[in-house]
C-alpha cells in the first residue's frame, strides 16, 4: 500500500482524542519544510482522556505510538518512513494497547510505500 508520507507536521490523535506530537530523528529528508517521519522516531501523546471502566474509574491515557506497519519500499538512512497507509496502536504507559492511531491530516505532495 502507499499513502502520503508522514511528516513532524501531520495532524495525528490517539482513539480518545489525545495529541500525537512527532519528534524526529531524521534531518536529512524533508517535504514542504518539514522532515519525513520515520518508524523509530519518538511519538508522544498528550491529552488523552482515557479511564479504565473501574470502580472508581482508573485513568489509563495513551502515551506513546508503536508502530506495528511501516513503509516497506521508501526509506531514509535505512529507517522506515510512515504514510497514512501505515499501522500505529497507542500504547498506555503501562504498554497496554489501547486502538489504533488516527491519521487525520498529512501532505500531499509526496508518496511513500
Amino acid at each position: 500500500m502507499s499513502g502520503a508520507t508522514l511528516t513532524t507536521a501531520s495532524t495525528l490523535t490517539c482513539p480518545h482524542g489525545g495529541t500525537v506530537a512527532i519528534v524526529s530523528s531524521n534531518a536529512r529528508a524533508s517535504v514542504n519544510g518539514a522532515y519525513a517521519a520515520l518508524a523509530t522516531d519518538t511519538f508522544t501523546i498528550s491529552g488523552c482522556p482515557f479511564q479504565l471502566p473501574t470502580t472508581p474509574p482508573v485513568p489509563s491515557p495513551c502515551v506513546t505510538v508503536q508502530w506495528i506497519v511501516p513503509d516497506v519500499q521508501t526509506t531514509v538512512n535505512s529507517t522506515p518512513t510512515l504514510s497514512e497507509s501505515s499501522v500505529g496502536l497507542c500504547l498506555a504507559a503501562t504498554q497496554a494497547p489501547q486502538g489504533p492511531v488516527s491519521i487525520t491530516a498529512g501532505q500531499a505532495k509526496a508518496q511513500s510505500r
